[in-house]
């Protein structure tokens, strides 16, 4: 009776001992295994136990993500059975009961599960079970993206969507990236993405949305592959307006060119389309239309005093337009040295005054004089000229003091 009692208490001992360090029997590496399309997937198993002191039985079954459960192999120390529509896929690897997958693909995607029974040679009849369940998913490379525009013409700036897309033929767990001249597009308020980023809505186009775009695509087996060039032509503006010319004096708004010269001025704009130019003469309160496109064409010895002019560009397609206004005056330059919005030379600051507390009363455009004889090297403004009535009688040569002060432009000089 005692020594039936030792030898219960002895096998009650090794179970419970073969039961805590159950998980020691077999080990496995790495629980999830991301394959691709094409290559083989080691689901490695490594045995801790001796294979002469035990039997085992065994079986490989595959769960795929729709559900569906298939056992693949069953095997023992001495057979192997594997299921005929998978004989030329699979390989088991005895002795260590990994399974090997040659060329994976999408169908071979989902959860492999071991069962495995361990029957010890010991007398004891104890039976060790074990179960390891491993995933894996199958990534199929990247395609070249497709990238696609909607509407696929021209759009007006401010009144327009555009939807992007990009898409791939084949490719799984794709990444998305979208380039505008290159450079990544990164958030803005007039942005949307979808969520995978294959999408990316803009409302509404605006100036700056013109320009070649690309989209990127990769994932974790393959490297960024680049879409065809798409171009977005918006039409916009005009915007920055300008009048110049090459020939006379430019002081702000103010133009001044010799007597009898022939000047040319041209206006220009961003804008596309480009513009259509209506150059407006005012004079009196009145405004006349003189002559239509970029280029204005004004013959000085026809002016009797200053004049004022303003270019006008429209947009047909966008309907938008802008204006740009300035003054034109006949003057002699010769040796005049003219200046726009600068104190006298001569006159002197007081020591309480910055020269700037009375701005509005130097508005205007000053000529500065140079008078010959004793006052070659001196120079003197139309403010301290106030003073010099007796100058003529000096036989010294003085020009009219021009003085004007342009008024504030109007958006329209015809309404």
């Amino acid at each position: 009776m005692e020594a039936r009692g030792r030898t219960a208490l002895y096998v009650c001992c090794v179970l419970f001992t073969l039961t805590d360090v159950s998980s020691e029997f077999i080990h496995v590496p790495s629980s999830i295994h991301h394959g691709i399309e094409g290559k083989s997937v080691l689901l490695s198993v490594e045995t801790r136990f001796p294979l002469d002191d035990v039997e085992i039985q065994g079986t490989w079954s595959h769960t795929r993500p729709s559900g569906i459960r298939t056992t693949l192999v069953t095997f023992t120390k001495e057979t192997t059975i594997t299921d005929m529509m998978y004989r030329n896929h699979l390989h088991f690897r005895e002795p260590n009961v990994s399974l090997l997958i040659r060329k994976v693909n999408q169908d071979d995607e989902g959860d492999y599960h071991l069962n495995l029974n361990i029957a010890f040679h010991n007398g004891t009849g104890l039976v060790i079970k074990e179960e390891r369940t491993v995933h894996v998913t199958v990534d199929v490379p990247v395609s070249t993206p497709v990238i696609e525009k909607s509407p696929s013409y021209a759009v007006v700036e401010d009144k327009a969507n555009v939807t992007w897309t990009c898409s791939v033929e084949r490719g799984t767990r794709v990444v998305f990236q979208w380039l505008r001249d290159n450079v990544a597009l990164g958030l803005s308020d007039r942005y949307l993405f979808s969520q995978d980023n294959s999408t990316l809505l803009i409302s509404p186009v605006r100036k700056e949305d013109k320009g070649t775009y690309h989209c990127l695509a990769s994932n974790a087996v393959s490297q960024e592959r680049h879409s065809r060039a798409a171009e977005l032509n918006v039409y916009y503006g005009p915007y920055n307006l300008e009048v110049n010319s090459d020939q006379g004096l430019r002081t702000g708004e103010v133009f001044t060119i010799n007597p009898g010269e022939l000047v040319f001025f041209d206006c220009l704009a961003d804008s596309n389309p480009p513009n259509s130019y209506v150059w407006i003469s005012k004079s009196r309160n009145a405004t006349q239309v003189i002559t239509e496109g970029p280029r204005l064409e004004v013959r000085s010895y026809r002016l009797a005093q200053a004049e004022e002019y303003l270019c006008r560009a429209f947009n047909n397609v966008t309907q938008k337009q802008n204006e740009a206004q300035f003054t034109l005056v006949v003057a002699s330059l010769g040796t005049v040295l003219m200046s726009i919005y600068n104190r006298p030379l001569s006159e002197q600051k007081r020591p309480h005054r910055s020269g700037h507390e009375d701005a509005t009363e130097d508005f205007g455009i000053y000529e500065f004089v140079s008078i010959p004889g004793k006052m070659e090297s001196a120079q003197a403004s139309c403010r301290s000229l106030a003073h010099l009535e007796s100058v003529q009688d000096m036989h010294t040569t003085i020009y009219d003091v021009i003085r004007h002060v342009p008024e504030t432009p109007s958006h329209s000089l015809l309404e």
